[in-house]
């Protein structure tokens, strides 16, 4: 066993190996947590329960060399949060070199970076006992998809995924960073929380389609941000359009222009539309996004526009 991997220990466990069951399922292996522990296990955690519930609010604290901190979020999965979170950090880079930007995914359950990414193997560790980011495109990654088998699934409670989401946040060496995205799972439960009230972040960013199903759970994430003390920079509306590659017909497959009616009622601003494009979507499988391997193409143009009213909208960096 790797020594990163000894750097996620639950309870005496480790991430995988021997410290949590593994199921056979379908030829591959599910990792459950959760009725495994001893009796004194068990009341170790109890208590370590008890005393963060009797904490209060965590104090945040600054991910150090991290300047700024962009969420992408949405309430409901499947409407491309996390294709726009990998092109938005290529984005910021590619509007201006002189910035070092990072890639965080803290979608425990399915992580989706390392395959758009292009990236997989396991992170080095520092003299000090820190995890290195993956790096590519000029791009610093790290998801917890380096850290467990590909297929595996990762079934856990909640207070699991929070020991998780705490060493993804304190024990990685992201260097020095002018912007670190942060591709959150969809939802408004615990993971939004304890990233929002652990670390300071500059402002986060909404993904929605304009269908009304996706847009009542992307009110909900603007809200709980709101709720949370967090800036919300804006709506992006992924899928705005389909335009056939043959006639150049276009229809709204999925209504058109509800994510400007969310972004008025919430008082919120566009900050852009991306369009359904065959493109976008094989850029990704591939792993190579489109900003990076057709930087020319109209998707790629509109995730640059983006990155700028992102930046346009941030607050200035702290000294």
């Amino acid at each position: 066993m790797g020594t990163w991997r000894r750097l996620l220990f639950f309870g005496g466990a480790s991430l995988r190996g021997c410290g949590g069951a593994c199921v056979p399922l379908g030829g591959g292996r599910v990792l459950i947590w959760g009725r495994q522990f001893s009796g004194a296990e068990s009341e170790t955690l109890k208590q370590r329960r008890t005393q963060i519930m009797s904490r209060g609010l965590p104090k945040q604290k600054p991910i150090d060399g991290v300047k700024q901190v962009i969420v992408v979020a949405s309430g409901k999965g499947g409407v491309g949060k996390s294709t726009t979170a990998v092109n938005l950090a290529l984005a910021l880079s590619a509007n201006d070199s002189s910035k070092a930007v990072g890639l965080l995914d803290v979608d425990v359950y399915g992580p989706s970076i390392p395959k758009m990414m292009n990236l997989k193997g396991d992170p080095e560790l520092s003299q000090s006992n820190l995890m290195r980011p993956l790096l590519n495109y000029g791009i610093a990654c790290m998801s917890m998809g380096f850290l467990i088998e590909e297929t595996a699934p990762i079934v856990w409670r909640g207070l699991m995924v929070m020991s998780a989401i705490e060493k993804l946040l304190r024990q990685v060496d992201w260097g020095q960073l002018d912007y670190l995205v942060v591709d959150m799972p969809p939802g408004t439960g615990d993971v939004q929380l304890s990233v929002s009230q652990n670390i300071p972040i500059s402002g986060a960013v909404i993904i929605s389609t304009p269908q009304d199903i996706a847009l009542m759970d992307a009110h909900k994430g603007a809200e709980m941000f709101r709720k949370v003390h967090v800036p919300v920079l804006g709506l992006v509306q992924n899928m705005s359009v389909f335009q056939c590659p043959k006639c150049k017909h276009k229809t709204h497959i999925f209504g058109a222009d509800g994510a400007r009616r969310l972004a008025r009622t919430l008082d919120l601003d566009i900050l852009g539309d991306i369009p359904l494009h065959l493109n976008i979507r094989e850029a990704s499988d591939t792993g190579q996004p489109i900003v990076f391997s057709q930087p020319e193409s109209d998707e790629a143009k509109a995730y640059l526009r983006i990155a700028t009213e992102v930046v346009r909208r941030l607050p200035p960096p702290p000294e």
